[in-house]
């Protein structure tokens, strides 16, 4: 595990794709627990406490290495390659779900 992210250079300035997982709302489904935004693509998806797991999942599928909380108050993301939390000065609030 590493101390600090070193994938800050994929963090874009994303539109959330869904106001729910995206891919537990394709299979008609709304179990999840928390929410996650892509950090590159905008892919919303559900965290591992989840049944589903897609924001994980996304993440691996695709290489997209950060998601942040779609969470309401909260501001940290998460790197799932060097699988290390981290808040970012500066960086505008984060964007909550419904």
């Amino acid at each position: 595990m590493a101390e600090a992210c070193t994938h800050l250079d994929f963090i874009r300035d994303v539109e959330p794709s869904s106001t729910g997982c995206e891919d537990c709302l394709a299979a008609g489904r709304r179990d999840w627990v928390h929410l996650r935004v892509c950090q590159t693509c905008g892919h919303v998806g559900c965290c591992d406490s989840s049944p589903g797991r897609h924001a994980s999942g996304h993440a691996r599928a695709v290489g997209d290495p950060i998601a942040r909380s779609y969470e309401p108050g909260e501001d940290w993301y998460w790197c799932f390659v060097d699988e290390v939390l981290f808040e970012l000065e500066g960086a505008p609030p984060a964007p909550s779900h419904p």
